[in-house]
């Protein structure tokens, strides 16, 4: 139908087929917009329309209960049923059209009226059918009717200048925007706030100050116009300074200012802002205000202040009975702040009570379980979707394909990213990486391959996932080739992460001069995260000459990080440099260094079971022991010998092999094989990077139980199976 009504149109609208246009006078416009500010994610209420780029809303000569009230249907089944079709009825329809956002049906009935030949059109049926064109993007009609307007001399008011430049702007057209603001005889707001708009939507920030500070009428909605456009341009700072000239000016906030400005606060998370902010929305007794709400809810998730987001949602919740974009906002919020078994919690009860789950919320909830490796839960809400009968969007197949390859099931993730309906470049991204973090670089390359020869242009996340999985593959050729490649075929400028992944391509391969020599050509001498890899792959080659420069480097850069000075003293500790070790962890306590906890936990039954070092909390600690003794004499008698050298402390080797036995992820692994039937594979996750002699022990006691075992640090995942990783000993 939409194509059949381009076609239409542009068939009959030539200065042959138009008749002259009517002189009906038009009356004053009623306002209507768009919004102009993208809301975030988690705030899902809509909001009301904020009145910054305004389009005419055409007032009919004839009154039509019908089209006003958006009944566009039963105006056309009355127009029909009309034996002679009056400009007036033809009005009607078209503008209820427009006004309802029925754009193709309003274009096939201006077809219709200009082929039907009995009513000439007016200024309100081609203001209607403007917004027509503006909401199909069809440019090209746009422009037809626009030329036809200027031919036939037709007297271009405010309100049908302001509708040809808001289709420009919305069919994207900035220039002709432009040109047709600059020939109007008379603008008003909105006829600056709709082409200040356009410049944002182009991203021509600078020739969209030049305007606004031009503008002669700066009233609530042109300083929303400026500060959302901003935002969306990615000039947050920008943004802030033109919201503090706003308030200054004394210029009056409405609600959709208020929830610009709390989006704002959330972005830069500016607690102390978004605090002042709440106050005056308590002032302006905006607080029952749905959308004002969900900005604020989201502000304080994004601020990290959980606590205060669940005040309001509890207030809200005895406000009105509609609070279902409350709920995401909250379980939305709980992902983003690393409290992902918070969010699952806060996402059951959510349909205990009956609140119907949307794609966005299954989305955060699948995300919750991707980031604490629920896998159980995972699938839970994978059922829900297709219970509820969602599709499964880009957005939503990428996120389950996420949480699956997270929770070490990649030929589920495979399975979910094969029968996904329409695959973005998100989508291909996401399996891309997780070939990457599974070890399987040459799967990752043919994925890439694959997406190219699909016409899908890659992005910079998409790269990064490529040069990760040739450094965790040792492709060094192929690394070199994707990373010249990104630069002069797609264009893309490398970033710190792209930068990163080539370090670790050439300390992974050995060639420790080759990565020294490339963080200093490519002037990344300042980023801590390179010296960091370069170390790490020090560790790996024993090549202490560059770890001491990486790690002085670092000790420089970041005197409070643990992480460098704990894999620096492990590397004195290997080569029983007992001094030096001991000078470091002096410097350690000196600088207030302190070494993050390591945590292992493993999944059963719905339950999470944590663990730490030495841990003797849990429930059946006793038998957990008793196991873990048993398989440590088991893996001695298929060649396993502990690694004492990692132990960073001048004792008896008893003790010291006494210290490596009992850290964090030996007890999650001795828990999951006494409480999980012979050969079930087990999942384990680790906040750390897993230590050599863990690492080294769950090689041989995947032979030993003959299980398949998956560890997710910090870094990577690690499959063990019949006494080999799949890293191949390199993490």
């Amino acid at each position: 139908m939409r194509h059949a009504a381009r076609r239409a149109a542009a068939t009959l609208l030539s200065p042959s087929t138009l008749p002259p246009p009517s002189s009906a006078p038009l009356s004053s416009p009623t306002p209507s917009s768009a919004p102009l500010l993208q809301r975030p994610q988690s705030l899902r209420a809509r909001a009301p329309e904020p009145g910054l780029a305004r389009t005419p809303r055409e007032r009919v000569p004839v009154p039509s209960p019908c089209a006003r009230g958006r009944h566009s249907r039963d105006a056309r089944r009355v127009l029909d049923e009309t034996p002679k079709r009056s400009a007036a009825a033809w009005t009607a329809v078209i503008a209820g059209c427009a006004r309802a956002g029925r754009h193709a049906d309003g274009m096939g009935a201006f077809a219709e009226m200009l082929a039907d030949g009995r009513a000439a059109p007016n200024a309100f049926v081609l203001a209607a059918v403007l917004r027509c064109c503006s909401g199909l993007g069809d440019v090209a009609s746009g422009k037809r009717i626009h030329g036809w307007l200027l031919r036939n001399g037709v007297h271009l008011d405010r309100v049908l200048c302001n509708a040809v430049i808001d289709m420009y702007a919305k069919c994207g057209d900035c220039e002709r925007a432009k040109r047709a603001f600059r020939a109007m005889a008379e603008v008003d707001a909105v006829s600056w706030n709709i082409v200040i708009s356009a410049c944002l939507q182009s991203g021509d920030v600078r020739g969209a100050m030049q305007l606004f500070d031009e503008s002669p009428v700066r009233d609530t909605s042109s300083w929303n116009t400026v500060i959302s456009g901003l935002m969306r341009n990615g000039c947050a700072a920008k943004a802030l300074d033109r919201l503090y000239h706003m308030a200054r000016a004394g210029v009056e906030f409405n609600h959709y200012t208020y929830s610009t400005a709390l989006a704002l606060a959330g972005m830069l998370s500016l607690l102390d802002l978004g605090r002042q902010l709440h106050g005056r929305v308590l002032t302006a007794a905006l607080e029952t205000d749905a959308f004002v709400q969900s900005s604020l809810m989201d502000m304080y998730c994004k601020c990290g202040s959980m606590n205060a987001a669940a005040l309001i949602f509890d207030r809200w919740s005895h406000l009105t009975g509609d609070v279902k974009f409350a709920w995401s906002t909250m379980v939305a919020g709980y992902v983003q702040n690393g409290r992902e078994e918070e969010a699952f919690g806060f996402f059951r009860l959510m349909l205990r009570q009956g609140v119907a789950a949307d794609q966005f919320t299954l989305t955060s909830a699948v995300a919750a379980c991707a980031n604490a490796g629920m896998v159980e839960q995972g699938r839970q809400v994978h059922g829900c979707v297709e219970k509820l009968g969602h599709s499964f969007d880009a957005p939503l197949a990428s996120t389950i394909v996420d949480m699956y390859a997270k929770c070490g099931n990649l030929d589920d993730a495979c399975r979910m990213f094969d029968i996904a309906p329409t695959k973005n470049v998100a989508l291909w991204t996401s399996m891309l990486c997780s070939y990457a973090s599974h070890g399987k670089g040459r799967m990752a390359i043919e994925l890439f391959n694959r997406m190219i020869a699909e016409k899908i242009k890659p992005n910079e996340v998409t790269l990064v996932g490529v040069l990760s999985a040739c450094s965790h593959g040792r492709l060094v050729s192929e690394g070199e080739h994707f990373f010249k490649l990104m630069q002069e075929e797609y264009g893309i400028v490398p970033s710190i992460e792209h930068y990163n992944c080539m370090v670790d391509l050439y300390g992974r391969a050995g060639l420790l001069d080759k990565a020294n020599n490339f963080i200093n050509e490519n002037k990344i001498k300042h980023e801590s995260i390179v010296w960091k890899t370069l170390l790490s792959a020090c560790r790996v080659h024993k090549d202490m000459e560059h770890a001491k420069l990486a790690s002085e480097s670092l000790i420089q850069l970041e005197q409070c990080d643990a992480g460098s000075y704990v894999m620096l003293s492990n590397m004195y500790a290997t080569h029983s440099k007992w001094r030096d070790t001991s000078k470091l962890r002096s410097l350690m306590r000196e600088r207030g260094v302190r070494k993050q906890p390591g945590q292992s936990w493993i999944h059963l039954k719905n339950i999470v079971h944590t663990f730490v070092a030495g841990d003797t909390a849990h429930p059946r600690s006793s038998e957990i022991y008793t196991c873990l003794a048993k398989l440590m004499e088991r893996i001695k008698e298929l060649g396993y010998t502990s690694r004492i050298d990692l132990v960073a402390h001048d004792v008896e080797e008893e003790q010291r092999e006494t210290v490596l036995r009992f850290h964090s992820e030996k007890l999650a692994m001795a828990f999951g094989i006494i409480s999980t039937p012979n050969g079930t594979p087990l999942r384990i996750f680790k906040n750390l990077r897993i230590c050599v002699d863990c690492h080294e022990a769950i090689k041989y006691v995947s032979r030993a139980t003959d299980r398949e075992i998956v560890v997710r640090d910090l870094y990577r995942f690690h499959h063990f199976k019949d006494a080999r990783c799949s890293c191949e000993d390199f993490w």
